[in-house]
């Protein structure tokens, strides 16, 4: 009796989601592939369509399978909130105001355009015109866990992918009450409706900003004051749950709620430790969320409509790539970024499933049409890290840098690694070279690798703040590294990961002004270098030497004055790491 009541279903599937996450991402890391396509893999394994069809014939597979796949949904859609407060972030408000004619010129276009190039096809091959809109309008929109998760936001491509996620994810409310009211029971307050809760969701929003800039940063010190890593991941996920919770009450979207809490936390000084704290439910939360899209696939029914699913499939995407790069070169991007933004873009989304869903509630698709394309959508997430890999490759045959040097020839050879060449990590390479020190450059822009070779640099072309791509250059043997990249929260992440992985590496870093210097020093950086302060000291040498200071004590005076400057920074980066040591001591002792 006593063993029966001890069984839990809901501990048993926590069990083999925590078991999956213990053996796929260290197993497939180990091959250097994405763990997202293992724990698809692992969710059709373990869902209703795989080893859960067995469960009445054999009852041990109860304990390896999961049980109550409805009950996963609530974990699947905290992964999904998580991801966009990261994102939150990663951005600021600055950064985002930048990126308004990406978000609403090509975001808007991308969605209309595919919507209406989808629409046309499936209402050719005989799908009734509003069933046509409906699915056109779910299979335009493209993965935001997915593609977020594996492009980099700094980049041209993940610039672009994120402008047109970002408007996705805002116009995902319009289109779920759009199909409401075409639906042949819509009541005539269909769009009142839909008017009273855009005006509620923006009070929500204007509430939240005006809110989150006052209290947030007093809300965090408090935490940060109690020295207690416990209280500070409450405050943290408290925030995020607050601001989800109250744009879902007035019925946006929960991530629109997480955006803004990560964009207003990364307006603070506590940004980094909100980050880092968060990291690890994040992580979890997805692996959750990829187990559902596999538990959705059901093989027997692939297998009975094998062709029309293949054909579905290659059809969107093939459909969803040409319009997507097409847009891009016509708003001026480079072929290399269009084409492998165009194929990352190409799959529906888990976005889809909702409005496939919300189709099938409102009588505009047939019951047997909403599945078929449920399996077509959840066979397209599972392939896009394969569809990435192909951009990737494609766009650098696309840019005519297939032919770059092997960076693995001289991989063993003690160099410095340059990341970033732009403006200033050529100006290091040509000291390097002036020097007689060995480099190898490295940038995730084909521009300017195919410039920087053009120019005889050495460079290889790769994203550092990503995968294995300094482990191929031979960060190992690597004599320094020098980050010249022009993105604070990337540089900090960087030198983060460097400085775990090699703790006696020298790091010298590129730094905006004092403050992201502090912040370089904080992670790791045996130096950081800040413009703002660099070019202060030049203009006053400029200034000493034409007033007829001698140039002898001008330079003497201006080393010194960078070494107080250095030591200050320095002090500064320590005291903003003080509390996160003893929040680390704290945790140790109590654990």
């Amino acid at each position: 009796m006593a063993s029966t009541e001890l069984y839990s279903p809901v501990l048993s599937d926590a069990l083999v989601i925590l078991g999956s996450a213990g053996l796929v991402i260290p197993i497939f890391n180990r091959f250097r592939i994405t763990p997202v396509i293992g724990f698809i893999l692992v969710g059709l394994l373990v869902g209703p369509y795989g080893l859960g069809r067995l469960v009445f014939d054999y009852p041990w597979l109860a304990h390896i399978t999961i049980t109550d796949p409805d009950g996963l949904d609530v974990f699947a859609e905290f992964g999904i909130i998580l991801l966009l407060f990261s994102i939150g972030l990663e951005l600021s408000f600055d950064r985002l105001w930048q990126m308004r004619r990406l978000v609403f010129g090509l975001g808007s276009l991308e969605l209309v355009v595919l919507g209406a190039s989808l629409t046309f096809i499936l209402a050719a091959i005989g799908q009734p015109l509003v069933g046509a809109m409906a699915l056109g309008l779910a299979l335009a929109l493209s993965s935001t866990a997915l593609v977020l998760k594996i492009t980099n936001t700094n980049t041209p491509v993940g610039k672009a992918a994120l402008a047109m996620l970002l408007f996705e994810d805002i116009a995902i409310v319009p289109i779920i009450f759009l199909l409401g009211a075409l639906a042949p029971h819509a009541a005539e307050e269909g769009v009142g409706s839909f008017l009273q809760t855009l005006l509620y969701g923006l009070a929500v929003v204007l509430a939240l900003l005006v809110f989150g800039r006052f209290a947030l940063p007093r809300l965090f010190a408090q935490a940060a004051r109690t020295k207690s890593p416990e209280l500070f991941l409450a405050a943290s996920l408290l925030v995020v749950i607050v601001a989800a919770l109250a744009t879902a009450a007035v019925g946006l979207s929960p991530i629109v709620g997480a955006l803004i809490a990560g964009l207003l936390i990364a307006e603070t000084e506590y940004h980094g430790e909100v980050e880092n704290i968060t990291e690890p439910f994040k992580g979890l939360a997805l692996g959750v969320f990829l187990i559902t899209i596999g538990m959705s696939i059901d093989l027997q029914v692939v297998w009975q409509n094998l062709t029309p699913i293949l054909t579905a499939v290659v059809g969107v995407l093939l459909l969803k790539a040409a319009v997507t790069g097409l847009l891009l070169r016509l708003m001026g991007a480079r072929r290399g970024t269009a084409t492998e933004t165009g194929i990352l873009m190409s799959s529906p989304s888990e976005t889809t499933l909702i409005v496939l869903t919300a189709a099938a509630s409102a009588q505009l698709i047939q019951p047997g049409t909403a599945q078929f394309w449920q399996i077509v959508t959840a066979i397209g997430l599972t392939i896009t890290p394969i569809l990435s890999l192909v951009g990737r490759r494609l766009a650098r045959r696309v840019d005519n840098v297939e032919n770059l040097p092997d960076p693995e020839e001289e991989a063993g050879k003690r160099r410095a690694i340059i990341i970033g060449c732009g403006r200033v990590g050529q100006l290091v390479a040509d000291m390097m070279v002036r020097h007689n020190q060995p480099y190898v450059a490295i940038d995730s822009d084909a521009d300017l690798v195919t410039d920087g070779l053009r120019r005889g640099y050495t460079v290889a072309f790769g994203d550092a703040a990503h995968g294995n791509a300094l482990d191929r250059l031979g960060i190992d043997n690597a004599t320094a590294v020098i980050l010249t990249m022009d993105e604070p929260i990337a540089a900090q992440r960087v030198v983060k990961k460097l400085r775990a992985q090699h703790p006696d590496l020298p790091i010298i870093a590129r730094a905006r002004d004092a403050t992201h210097a502090a912040e370089l020093y904080r992670v790791g950086a045996s130096h950081a270098v800040p413009e703002t302060l660099e070019s202060s000291l030049q203009l006053s040498e400029a200034v000493l030497v034409d007033l007829g200071v001698a140039m002898g004590p001008v330079i003497a005076s201006i080393h010194e004055m960078r070494d107080e400057l250095r030591d200050q920074i320095m002090k500064e980066g320590e005291l903003k790491a003080k509390p996160k040591l003893k929040s680390a001591a704290l945790a140790e002792r109590t654990g």
